[in-house]
């Protein structure tokens, strides 16, 4: 009976594919495609090349109102992160668009006004200062509420709460959007009003504050895994960074509050 021998090289293929096998799964960089509210863009634009730097993976963001991204999501369109407004959140999940028990509350983002820089600031302090302001001001621009903004449908029922709707009819502008701080910043209205996070990005714009207290809304921006995504581990890394303190100071910037600050 023969012994036979390997061939050197062929022992040292073995080893080192042994090796690879057995050492530690490092995974693969992924693109994770993530839906939200235009509320959002300024605040992520900056802050997803600092989250792809630190771990790899590619973020594919796409904006646009509440109503239309929950409308889209209801009809079947696959996202690994969805980022909306609370409520718009809670039927999400209602209808098992969101995997189980991965919502978590990302940053908040009062309705306020604005105006165009260097330009005297109305006084917005309380509810008949407000509607003073408003009848005095020769134009106001703000998001259509039929389209779905959630500022735009606020306002508009702000408006119909002080008792000015048909005062306010002849100088009223309509954007569809979050336009309404670029309007103003080009002069065209007077007075604008949106998010505060759609307000402090722009160049031009000037935030005056907040509605008053008993007129006011904030809109709670929350996130959760899609219930369909096949990158859910990297989907919770991308949410887990949203509410960490690398992205606190960035919110903050933009016209947001962390969630828990």
């Amino acid at each position: 009976m023969t012994k036979r021998t390997m061939a050197p090289g062929l022992v040292a293929a073995m080893a080192a594919g042994w090796l690879v096998c057995s050492g530690p799964a490092v995974a693969a960089p992924v693109e994770i495609t993530v839906v939200t509210s235009v509320a959002l863009q300024s605040a992520l634009d900056e802050l997803a090349p600092q989250f792809e730097r630190s771990t790899g993976n590619k973020l594919k963001l796409g904006y646009s109102l509440i109503a239309d991204v929950k409308k889209r999501v209801l009809a079947g369109e696959a996202a690994d992160v969805i980022i909306l407004s609370r409520p718009a959140m809670d039927d999400l999940q209602k209808q098992d668009k969101l995997a189980p028990g991965s919502i978590a509350d990302v940053a908040g983002t009062p309705v306020a006004v604005a105006v165009k820089a260097g330009a005297p600031k109305p006084d917005i302090s309380t509810a008949d200062a407000l509607k003073r302001s408003l009848l005095a001001a020769k134009s106001v621009v703000y998001a259509d509420p039929a389209k779905g903004g959630a500022s735009g449908v606020h306002f508009a029922h702000v408006v119909e709460q002080l008792g000015i709707i048909e005062q306010m009819k002849s100088k009223t502008i309509l954007v569809p959007g979050a336009q309404a701080a670029d309007v103003v910043a080009k002069g065209d209205a007077e007075i604008g009003v949106g998010q505060a996070s759609e307000i402090v990005p722009v160049a031009g714009a000037e935030l005056v504050g907040p509605l008053p207290r008993d007129l006011g809304s904030v809109t709670e921006f929350t996130a959760g895994i899609g219930a369909g995504s096949k990158n859910a581990a990297a989907a919770k890394a991308f949410i887990q960074f949203l509410t960490g303190p690398v992205a606190a100071p960035v919110f903050k910037s933009k016209g947001l509050d962390p969630a828990g600050a």
